[in-house]
Formats: structure tokens, sequence, C-alpha cells
């Protein structure tokens, strides 16, 4: 019989992307989350205690990386990924100010019927980001 098992929810999330400073650049300064760590591969970023931004450069880790303590396997991706960063209601116009400051115009406003807000728009690799208010998958 098979259990079920509790997810701790999402400790990652990766975008690839062709330059590593110019994305840590936009992501830091979109998001406020601090580099914790710093490779030639990848830079990540703390968004909350349990989750980390990995933004790795495209290419980069097709091989695969020995550690002490064990081998990660080869990874790697290209095109426009998707991801989406929750908001507060209250903050849509700060966000929305934020995106003009960082010339990001944004593409597309979806009202969905539970209520909830989402704000689409492009980083510099031209990944799609979302920014949603609570109550988007009610």
């Amino acid at each position: 019989m098979s259990q079920h098992l509790t997810s701790a929810g999402v400790t990652e999330s990766i975008l690839y992307v062709d330059d590593l400073e110019r994305a840590a650049r936009f992501y830091t300064a979109l998001l406020g989350a601090p580099v914790i760590r710093r490779h030639d591969r990848f830079v990540a970023l703390r968004l909350t205690p349990s989750q980390v931004l990995l933004l790795f450069l495209k290419g980069a880790s097709t091989m695969p990386t020995v550690l002490a303590g064990g081998t990660i396997p080869p990874h790697d991706g290209s095109g426009a990924y998707h991801i989406c960063f929750g908001m507060e209601a209250g903050d849509v116009p700060r966000w929305e100010e934020r995106l003009r400051e960082l010339q990001a115009p944004i593409e597309s406003r979806v009202d969905w019927p539970s209520g909830a807000l989402s704000i689409y728009f492009r980083d510099p690799d031209q990944h799609m980001v979302e920014l949603a208010t609570p109550g988007i998958w009610d």
C-alpha cells in the first residue's frame, strides 16, 4: 500500500540565464533578495528562509558536479521559462512602480475569477515572470 508523503514546499526554483551578473542585478533589484552564494556557474538568491532562486548560466552545468558528499547530475535548459512570485494585493501599485524603474514593461494583466490579480512581464532573458496576489488558485 502506498503511503502519502507531505512535501515541505519548493526549496529551489531555477532559471537558466545568458548573463549571470545581469540576471542577479535584475532579481536582486526586483525582489530585494540577497545573494547568498556566488559561483562561476550560478548565483543563489534567498527568497524566504526556506526558498532559494538559483540563476544558472546556460550551458554551465551540462557535466556532473562532483562534491565531497556526492555528485549533482548534469542539468540545463533553454527557452523562455515561466515563474510566478507572490505579492500582496495592497502592494500592486508599488510593484508596478518597481517594474517601471527596472524598465520591465507589463505585458499582460489578468483579473482571476477568485478576485486575484496577475501581472506578467519579461526578465532580461525573456523569461515570463508573473506577480500574483493571494487567491490565484482558490
